[in-house]
């Protein structure tokens, strides 16, 4: 994830397999939110996925590079 100069966090790149990729994340992607919480940086989505359980189920919004939004199910694990 990186900032690019507007609100979001853009993925510039997705693990193969891994929890973003199995939510349904590619790169090009702009995460806008996660949960209830808005992520205007790539620091925003650090904080607010630190602050989730490993295992435990949170919502994505993103905006593909097509222009449509999406709302994905993701669940973060342990980093190994």
């Amino acid at each position: 994830m990186t900032d690019d100069g507007r609100p979001g966090a853009l993925v510039v790149g997705v693990q193969n397999p891994g929890p973003g990729f199995t939510a349904g994340l590619r790169k090009g992607d702009l995460l806008l939110a996660v949960g209830t919480t808005r992520v205007d940086t790539a620091a925003d989505l650090a904080h607010a996925v630190s602050r989730t359980p490993p295992g435990t189920k949170i919502r994505l919004t993103v905006r593909h590079p097509t222009g449509g939004y999406q709302q994905l199910t993701a669940v973060p694990g342990i980093l190994t």
